[in-house]
């Protein structure tokens, strides 16, 4: 899980693009990158650390341009260093800098026909790198002209789906030229495309989420469908086009649940409401298995959970209050990398008002339970603040299998819920009970009123991988490969290069 950013406009871009990150920085808190494009020049920041620690005034002072683009990075593949944040370069053909979010299952494969067949070297671990050494020489492989063309681009994306396996959603710039995003065919991880019409012409913006576009004014036309493609050349002249065989629409449903801002809509479906949704699905299976429930108060576990926590409290017809303050400061204990971090950063993060737990019967409502770090200290929390009972319920269904295609639930060992069953996990969190969503209702939450989403990749829940080419060796490997020892590996820090 990243977030993705590009901007072709009329003016300078690297305010909006500073901003725009800072809308999408709950999608990654490991590292920032900025790339513009000023006079056939490439100018790129990139560090660890959040948006606001890795951009200085000098340097967004040094980002010319009118058009640029720029990410925030979660770790998954690779390691958290410096070196593996975004965006990467490539200076044949043209300059290309490239973003991406997402996964590519067939990373080690592609390296090895990029260094025998291809004659590209990879600097780092991260299958971003791999990603955009395939899409240039794809590009080169076409003997493109000085002045490169939309098909040109689109030709070379279909190159890259055939040979790319896995999820990806990518905004890329050619220097001096203009600025591209695609989408893999089966749409796993999200890009929306939005415009701003201005006195000086029209500007376009590509992003994860919808809030970006809206919190920069832009308004959002759709979303890039899957294998899509979109070539914003640097007139601001749009470009698009269907680059995949046998595109169908399956994106992650764990955005819905927790990875995505309520205030955005992906794939035209409102992650607000599709958690209203989920709430009220949770409430009708609570009075379905607990009649006799017990509940004086729900409380949410923030920020995520709130909205569905409410639906849930309005249909038990009990009361809904808010347990826990939240240290702003701290960042998303489930993107943190590293175990002992998590744990750490738990006690650090809420706060319980003992008032709303003493001497009551407390549900705690959460978006979903993973590792269940978090879930047993909290449980801990409500019953030294003075809970009689303790009660739990998870908003998704039980996480029993890794996730490969860009969320970091990389080792099933690390899962809760592997090869166990809820109440076992009641036990291990120390709830008085639990209560899981089912993986249908989830579904349906978020595929309202026929929806046509035929299909989600919901692997973290049921085990099944829909690009169809993730066996037990892979998982093995991706496992140590995303180990904390991994992620801990390297270390220092990118100044601003000018290219």
């Amino acid at each position: 899980m990243c977030g993705i950013l590009g901007i072709v406009g009329v003016e300078a871009v690297n305010h909006r693009l500073y901003d725009g990150l800072t809308l999408l920085q709950h999608r990654g808190q490991d590292a920032a990158g900025i790339a513009t494009s000023h006079d056939g020049r490439l100018l790129l920041r990139k560090a660890t650390g959040l948006v606001r620690d890795v951009f200085t005034g000098t340097h967004m002072q040094r980002l010319e341009g009118n058009m640029g683009i720029a990410h925030v990075r979660y770790p998954t593949a690779g390691s958290s260093a410096a070196a593996e944040s975004q965006p990467f370069y490539v200076n044949s053909p043209y300059g290309i800098v490239m973003a991406h979010n997402g996964n590519l299952t067939n990373a080690e494969k592609l390296q090895r026909e990029l260094f025998e067949s291809d004659l590209r070297h990879i600097n780092t671990r991260s299958d971003s790198e791999v990603l955009l050494n395939v899409f240039a020489h794809e590009l080169q492989a076409l003997r493109p002209s000085k002045s490169v063309t939309p098909e040109q681009i689109f030709a070379t994306v279909a190159a890259v789906h055939k040979r790319c396996n896995g999820a990806y959603a990518v905004v890329g710039m050619l220097v001096g030229r203009g600025v591209f995003a695609f989408r893999d065919p089966l749409g796993i991880r999200p890009a929306v495309i939005g415009v701003r019409h201005t006195d000086g012409g029209s500007e376009y913006a590509v992003a994860s989420e919808s809030v970006a576009l809206q919190g920069l004014g832009f308004t959002l036309l759709r979303d890039l469908a899957p294998g899509e493609a979109v070539y914003i050349d640097i007139d601001g002249n749009l470009h698009s086009r269907q680059c995949a065989e046998n595109a169908r629409l399956s994106p992650c449903i764990f955005e819905y649940v927790y990875l995505a801002r309520p205030d955005s809509i992906i794939d035209n479906v409102s992650v607000y409401k599709s958690r209203l949704r989920m709430g009220e699905k949770l409430a009708k299976k609570i009075l379905r298995e607990r009649a006799d429930h017990q509940i004086d108060v729900v409380i949410p576990i923030p920020d995520t959970s709130r909205t569905s926590a409410m639906e849930v409290a309005f249909h038990l017809g009990v009361k809904y209050r808010e347990g826990f303050i939240k240290n702003r400061y701290i960042g998303r204990t489930f993107i943190m990398p590293g175990q002992q971090m998590r744990k750490k950063s738990v006690r650090q993060k809420l706060s319980p008002i003992d008032l709303e737990f003493a001497g009551k019967n407390v549900l705690l409502v959460d978006d979903s339970i993973v590792r269940g770090t978090t879930s047993g200290q909290i449980v801990e929390m409500a019953r030294d603040a003075g809970a009689k009972k303790v009660f739990m319920a998870s908003a998704a269904p039980p996480v029993r299998h890794p996730n490969v295609y860009g969320i970091d639930m990389p080792a099933p060992v690390e899962l809760i819920a592997h090869d166990r069953e809820v109440k076992d996990i009641q036990e291990i969190i120390g709830a008085d009970w639990l209560v899981y969503q089912d993986l249908h209702d989830l579904i349906e939450a978020v595929r309202y009123d026929k929806h046509p989403i035929e299909t989600f990749e919901s692997s973290c829940f049921n085990g099944e991988y829909i690009t169809g080419d993730v066996d037990t060796g892979y998982l093995h490997a991706l496992q140590h490969s995303r180990s904390d020892k991994m992620k801990k590996s390297g270390a220092g820090s990118d100044d601003l290069v000018v290219l």
